[in-house]
């Protein structure tokens, strides 16, 4: 097996990212799993700068990195609860958990087990930006209007998750 630079970098955003995926899951202050989350985006940004997609790096970085995760910040500042007490966690809870774990793990194992991945060439010249600009703002078939709507939906419900975390009992 070769190593090479790529693979290194590759396996130390992985590793940043489980764990930080870990951290943030298991933390009960809300401060630091959302500085956890933090680095988990900025890991996914990482991903997507080393397969050369400069553009989805870019919106992970703006959007969620910045965006969610400053409304969460800002959510939990407001409203002021900067601990979940997590000691009474029934039993039940930790095995719904478990099985939610595993059964996301079996469906991704097979899903990577029964795919072909095939590499395409793709070149970025192939495309004029004023057609990508074109796309982006327009309502047609393939184009991307709704996502920039479905994307302040999702925003608008981040807050709201955040402020039902952090309030107050």
């Amino acid at each position: 097996m070769e190593f090479s630079t790529n693979l290194l970098i590759f396996s130390g955003l992985a590793l940043l990212m489980i764990a930080a995926a870990m951290a943030a899951v298991t933390t009960s202050r809300i401060m630091r799993a959302v500085t956890y989350l933090l680095f988990v985006l900025f890991g996914t940004a990482g991903l997507y700068f080393m397969l050369h997609y400069t553009f989805l790096g870019a919106i992970q970085i703006i959007v969620y990195a910045g965006g969610i995760v400053v409304l969460f910040i800002f959510a939990a500042l407001l409203i002021g609860k900067g601990t979940i007490d997590i000691t009474h966690t029934s039993k039940l809870r930790y095995l719904a958990g478990l099985a939610t774990s595993f059964s996301g793990l079996g469906i991704a194992l097979y899903l990577i087990r029964n795919t072909n991945f095939v590499a395409e060439k793709f070149s970025s010249s192939d495309i004029p930006m004023k057609t990508v600009g074109t796309a982006l703002m327009s309502t047609g078939k393939h184009n991307y209007v709704l996502t920039f709507e479905v994307l302040s939906i999702l925003l608008l419900a981040c807050m709201v998750g955040a402020i039902m975390i952090a309030r107050k009992k």
